[in-house]
């Protein structure tokens, strides 16, 4: 058998075929990685919204909370149903919410619609996955405002201590919250009452979140609302709520698995043909390994695990540069937005994960594999005499 030094030195000893080998399985990983931290990010921008436990409240017929209107009876009269959990102060976890969507300006001048959640402090109760990472939380009446993650710097005065206007006014920013990547952090928090009277609406909610105590009892609650003749109400679980905002995004998800697949493959092709090519540039070599007793399946084993340390030094390299180029895109960017089905603007925050880059990783090792293997397998199956000759 070869000595385990033999392939590693080659790598070495071949710094311009190696360095084109390496450079190219970088720029796989760099696509792979990019494009699967896309589709992680905006699953989990749309998917990982809301909890289980948690019942969206809103009017009949209406499939948003922006086409939803409540009345103050109505949250009184469904915040204390059997099964709605009661926090430590002995009230219960139901959160009555306003939803409107104002223009906000960019940075660059341009306008999306974002969308302002008025609501009270039992929110981030009900709403357990947000919290706030800076700042405080804004007092009532005072038309303070707190801001996700997603719209942090990305319009005017979206950032703390600044001023944010929007409806017939200001709002001063006080707090900056995160909630994991959900989309959430694509919206802006004010108080309910102080957003109600902005927008001069008679019915000051748009809906009601309810915690209830466990999925029986969200079961029951649900049968219960949704057979109240009084107020013409229904209930659904907060995570089957916002998959269905998230639809609109579904163009977005097959267009960017469409583009990962083809960039993926064409990489992919590219780097088996560098590495064919330095193969068969050594098939003189591998003649003479053979002439000298070398078995083939040594042979074999040997250029396989120069493909292998290659690749593994390409994914370093590519794995390096992805998640620069992440931070970049963050920074530069500030997310990517798409559109919703409520026609407010929903930004998803570029991150790479570990499954991400393991993924990469055996798209890598894949790639040095089988782009070595073909065309090793023939040289070392050719006679030695043959391999001189073709050297």
């Amino acid at each position: 058998m070869l000595p385990l030094s033999y392939p590693l030195k080659n790598v070495v000893a071949r710094p311009a075929r190696s360095a084109l080998t390496v450079a190219v399985i970088a720029l796989v990983v760099v696509a792979c990685s990019l494009f699967l931290g896309l589709l992680s990010s905006l699953r989990r921008t749309v998917v990982s919204t809301g909890n289980p436990l948690n019942l969206v409240v809103l009017r009949k017929g209406s499939d948003n909370d922006g086409s939803s209107q409540l009345s103050r009876e109505a949250y009184f009269a469904v915040r204390f149903l059997p099964g709605v959990v009661h926090n430590a102060a002995g009230w219960p976890l139901a959160s009555p919410e306003l939803v409107v969507q104002p223009f906000f300006l960019t940075r660059d001048g341009g306008r999306d619609n974002v969308l302002v959640r008025g609501v009270e402090p039992v929110a981030l109760e009900v709403h357990d996955g947000v919290h706030l990472v800076e700042g405080r939380f804004f007092r009532a009446r005072m038309r303070e405002a707190l801001v996700g993650r997603g719209v942090l710097g990305r319009y005017q005065g979206a950032a703390l201590g600044q001023t944010l206007r929007f409806g017939r006014g200001e709002w001063r920013v006080v707090g900056i919250f995160e909630s994991g990547g959900s989309s959430f952090e694509s919206e802006v928090w004010v108080d309910v009452d102080d957003l109600a009277e902005d927008a001069r609406r008679v019915f000051p909610y748009s809906g009601v979140r309810l915690r209830a105590r466990d999925e029986a009892a969200l079961a029951a609650l649900k049968r219960r609302i949704d057979a109240d003749p009084r107020y013409a109400i229904e209930a659904t679980p907060e995570p089957a709520y916002y998959e269905k905002q998230g639809e609109a995004s579904r163009s977005l998800y097959v267009l960017v698995v469409a583009v990962a697949v083809l960039a993926g493959v064409g990489a992919g092709f590219g780097s088996a043909n560098t590495m064919y090519a330095a193969v068969q540039a050594r098939i003189a070599e591998i003649g003479t390994l053979r002439a000298l007793g070398f078995s083939r399946a040594s042979i074999l084993l040997s250029f396989q695990t120069e493909a292998l340390a290659l690749a593994a030094v390409g994914f370093v390299a590519g794995a390096l540069l992805s998640l620069g180029l992440a931070a970049l895109l963050r920074v530069w960017l500030g997310g990517i937005a798409f559109g919703s089905t409520t026609f407010t603007t929903n930004v998803v925050t570029l991150s790479i994960g570990g499954r991400d880059l393991a993924l990469s990783l055996g798209i890598a090792l894949a790639i040095g594999l089988l782009g070595g293997l073909g065309p090793a397998w023939r040289a070392a199956h050719l006679r030695p005499i043959e391999a001189l000759r073709r050297g």
